[in-house]
């Protein structure tokens, strides 16, 4: 349908932004000023405890500093309550005391054919219920009874029973004048192969109701009585109404339930959705007979960032997790991802409950895992990689399947972790524990780290064969550079908070103070270092202090220069993005090797290592005899003499290709 010309902008000037949000958010006291219409709010779309959601009122544009989520009353109105754009305009219309323009004639005449077939699907959901409360629906009855589904719940799910016989249906919705084409528009009759009348396509089983999201029915599901039956349980035929592949069982109560925060449940069947929900976990749906499709995929995501998928623990189950893996890798974005919650083996969620209760079933979905885990434990497990070959093989495998992933910032951690899992395969770490002697503690001397690990690397040494050895050595001493001078010097997050989101912390205790340093509202270092020990445990910290390169840092040796401590923290994240830059560039570089090379490999990797010596040019000095590179950049012998044999080994196979 389209709207006449300016009525959107008189619809966003009748309509209050900050109105709209108020409704879904709690409003931050001290950050807003509601006089000039600048509000803040934790953000509505992901989970937060800061108030990094700002509302411009008078622009009338809303945006968020965590997730990036950004836009106007209408697209505000169109994710928070899962409808389409027309809907949004029709809703806030309304409350603006707008009149909706009329449709035009052909749209109105295909919305009224709609609206009579959701009226034909309403007369047979009751015909089903009154069906299941005779006579002929004892049976079905009993079968539920023994499912332990109460009368109670049969109502709350509108549950209904198509008795035995061909015609059942057909004839009672003739006899209320409903006109033959609507009902098999509906998917509710088959046309006969031998002339005769039309004949009911659901008989003998138990129905349940279908509805999309505004709550309107436009399918059923029908499982068999008969143990006979080809089809345990059977569908409608896709409709005017009904597209199986974009729809999803207890849609509607299930976005409700997520909107007042309880977790995105994705369940196999009917009878899961019940059970469920009945166990208080509302917030779960269903694909329809099917496995998950984009479609409903995106369905998910708009209800919840991330829904749990859970699956019974057999190899069907897992067979079912990894095709969505497949499904959704190209599909992610930040802040959309799944988990995957695996049940008992041999058992579905109403087998748990019905064991162990509800909390048995919390604990499986609060032990969800992350797609990561399932991708890496399909491409290894049952596997032995005791060789080059066989690694290289893993290796190749794993590099085609993240590079399906489109979103360029999730495919670089994805590797990253895949990295991380790959080491730990290979290369096991040592057991952790033990002190390294002398005093722990912030700002002491020693301190605690993982038997057998080696000393930390101090600021004379980080030229050394030893530091260059592991090349995430520096990257972890400016972190951790970083995050005390933060510790230290608190006043400062809120200045970094974009830069600090944005780094990728080689060490992964690192990340997890970068994320108590992001989440808590703590505004002192007692209060600060109290958060992490709570959190995340006191080693961290201890460790955090515990090399020289950080006990000498200017913010950390003489805290209190907030000046000082901020020139610090620029200088160190300036240079963690230059080396990483510069790494990222060689390792293309290096991927072009194995095509046909050419001069701009050759400027590439020039560039990127002058680059990498820029960014270290500042460094202390050790004994480590330097040259100048092409561009005035400081270039260690070493360093030169090992690009220069790359060079030469890329020549040569330009004169080979």
């Amino acid at each position: 349908m389209s709207l006449p010309p300016g009525f959107l902008d008189e619809l966003r000037t009748r309509v209050s932004l900050s109105q709209v949000v108020g409704r879904k958010v709690m409003w931050d006291a001290r950050k807003s000023n509601q006089g000039k219409g600048d509000m803040w709010a934790p953000c509505p779309f992901h989970q937060e405890k800061s108030a990094s959601f700002h509302v411009d009122d008078r622009k009338g544009y809303y945006y968020c500093f965590g997730c990036h989520a950004k836009g106007d009353a209408i697209s505000f109105v169109r994710e928070t309550e899962n409808v389409d754009f027309m809907e949004a305009v029709r809703i806030l219309a309304g409350e603006a005391g707008m009149q909706m323009p009329a449709r035009d004639p052909q749209a109105q005449k295909k919305a009224d054919r709609r609206s009579q077939l959701a009226e034909v699907m309403e007369q047979a959901v009751q015909f089903f219920r009154l069906n299941l409360a005779a006579g002929a629906g004892f049976a079905a009855r009993e079968y539920l009874d023994g499912r332990g589904m109460s009368a109670a719940t049969r109502e709350r799910f509108e549950i209904g029973f198509a008795p035995e016989g061909w015609q059942n249906l057909y004839d009672h919705l003739r006899g209320k004048n409903v006109p033959e084409d609507l009902i098999m528009a509906c998917g509710l009759a088959r046309a006969s192969s031998k002339g005769g009348k039309p004949y009911d396509v659901f008989r003998n089983r138990i129905m349940f109701p279908i509805r999309d999201a505004r709550g309107r029915c436009i399918a059923f599901g029908g499982r068999a009585m008969d143990p006979a039956d080809n089809a345990k349980y059977l569908n409608s035929p896709e409709t005017e109404l009904f597209d199986k592949g974009r729809s999803l069982y207890n849609h509607g109560p299930a976005r409700e339930a997520a909107g007042k925060g309880q977790a995105l449940i994705v369940a196999e069947g009917y009878m899961d959705v019940i059970a469920l929900s009945v166990a208080g976990f509302g917030a779960t749906v269903a694909p329809l007979g099917t496995a998950v499709t984009e479609d409903q995929l995106r369905l998910l995501w708009r209800i919840h960032p991330e829904p749990i998928i859970a699956l019974d623990g057999d190899a069907a189950g897992l067979r079912a997790a990894r095709r969505v893996i497949d499904l959704a890798l190209p599909l992610l974005e930040a802040g959309n991802s799944l988990r995957f919650a695996i049940l008992p083996e041999g058992q579905d969620p109403d087998d748990l409950i019905k064991a162990k209760g509800p909390e048995a079933m919390q604990a499986v979905l609060d032990a969800a895992r992350p797609m990561v885990s399932l991708l890496w434990e399909r491409e290894t497990e049952g596997q032995v990689f005791d060789s080059p070959e066989r690694r290289a093989a893993l290796d190749k495998r794993l590099r085609t399947v993240v590079k399906t992933i489109r979103d360029p910032s999730i495919q670089r951690h994805y590797t990253e972790e895949i990295k991380r899992m790959r080491q730990d395969l290979f290369f096991p770490p040592r057991a952790r524990g033990g002190w390294s002697g002398g005093k722990g503690g912030m700002g002491g001397k020693g301190g605690w780290r993982p038997r057998g690990a080696p000393e930390p690397v101090r600021a004379s040494t980080k030229h050394s064969l030893l530091a260059m050895a592991d090349p995430s050595a520096e990257d972890r001493l400016r972190e951790a550079v970083i995050l005390a001078s933060l510790l230290l010097h608190p006043e400062l997050v809120n200045r970094f908070v974009g830069a600090l989101e944005m780094l990728e912390f080689a060490d992964p205790d690192h990340a997890r103070i970068r994320d108590v340093l992001l989440r808590t509202e703590a505004e002192t270092t007692e209060a600060l270092e109290a958060e992490i020990r709570r959190s995340i445990g006191g080693e961290a910290l201890e460790n955090l202090f515990a090399t020289r390169h950080v006990q000498i840092a200017p913010p950390v040796r003489s805290p209190g220069n907030t000046t000082v401590a901020a020139m610090c923290i620029a200088e160190a994240m300036a240079k963690l993005k230059a080396r990483r830059g510069a790494e990222r560039e060689i390792a293309e570089a290096m991927e072009d090797l194995l095509g046909v090379a050419d001069e701009g490999l050759t400027w590439r990797l020039q560039q990127a290592a002058e680059a990498r010596n820029r960014a270290e040019r500042s460094e202390a000095e050790d004994t480590t005899e330097y040259e100048t590179g092409s561009n005035g950049a400081l270039v260690s012998r070493e360093e030169r003499e090992t690009f220069d044999k790359l060079l030469q080994g890329i020549k040569y196979t330009k004169g080979k290709g």
